[in-house]
């Protein structure tokens, strides 16, 4: 039998696509043997299988624009650039009340990435993990430098996309013979490499942790690879690749509610424009 995995890659802002993309698959009533989400694909992910679209659409379009959450008054509340605990707290569970109490007690079938400083690399995490006070999925959304290292269960955690953007390595470990990806860049994306004052800063900021600094550097070589075991298995008709048709213009840290609405609608109404690819595609999977 075929094993059909949902593989979401991250993006920030940009993530809105992403929010679309899924409520579109929500309507529709499809769900996957497998889920995997990095970075904001994780917190949209837990919206997903909660089936809670109005959190993921005020995250997308509303919240992730505020002023509390990026920039100087993030800054004077948490002392980054993004204040993600507030983000979090405020936005997630006091003003949207999102409830992942479903992934834990259904052991959904799940997992989302983050990296770990204490070993130096990426690890995923299943619904026995997680916790309703969401400060894992925080972790997995803590970008470095920008953000605070989250500790967690006596770990340290940041945003598993240090090392792995498109999270499709982990979906093929487990077992997944066909796989829906939903990333947030378009075709003519191009993924430079880390600065060397980023670098800089980071080898500051993490002295305990080297290997993150050596992670960052190859971080654009890490994406390609990637973005070409999913175009080979596009080419095999093993995946189906879903991404922005047009070029929308945001950071990955700031934009405004028209441009992000935009983003949310272009990815439902991409979804909407291969519906029937993405029936065909499905029509092995088992109820």
């Amino acid at each position: 039998m075929e094993k059909y995995g949902l593989v979401l890659e991250g993006g920030g802002v940009r993530g809105a696509y992403t929010a679309g993309a899924l409520a579109w698959l929500s309507d529709n009533n499809i769900t996957f043997d497998y889920n995997v989400g990095i970075s904001t694909g994780a917190l949209y992910l837990c919206c997903y299988l909660v089936k809670n679209k109005k959190a993921a659409y005020n995250m997308a379009v509303n919240y992730a624009n505020s002023p509390e959450c990026v920039g100087l008054r993030a800054f004077k509340r948490e002392g980054h650039y993004v204040a993600y605990k507030y983000i979090v707290d405020e936005f997630l569970i006091h003003k949207e009340h999102l409830d992942i109490s479903p992934i834990i007690d259904q052991k959904m079938p799940m997992e989302i990435g983050c990296y770990d400083l204490s070993k130096g690399e990426t690890v995923y995490f299943g619904p026995e993990k997680m916790d309703k006070e969401l400060v894992l999925l925080r972790g997995a959304c803590s970008l470095p430098i920008a953000s605070a290292v989250v500790e967690y269960n006596g770990m340290r955690l940041l945003d598993g996309g240090i090392t792995k953007m498109i999270p499709i390595e982990r979906a093929l470990e487990q077992g997944c013979t066909k796989c829906l990806v939903i990333t947030t860049k378009p075709a003519d994306y191009v993924r430079k490499p880390a600065s060397p004052i980023i670098k800089a800063m980071m080898k500051n900021a993490y002295k305990d942790c080297p290997q993150i600094v050596k992670d960052y550097g190859i971080r654009h070589l890490n994406y390609y690879k990637q973005v070409n075991i999913i175009k080979n298995l596009v080419g095999k008709g093993d995946a189906l690749y879903i991404l922005p048709s047009e070029n929308i213009k945001v950071s990955r840290f700031k934009g405004d509610s028209e441009k992000t609405k935009k983003l949310y609608d272009l990815g439902y109404n991409d979804m909407e424009a291969r519906k029937e690819e993405i029936f065909a595609f499905m029509k092995g999977k088992s109820c």
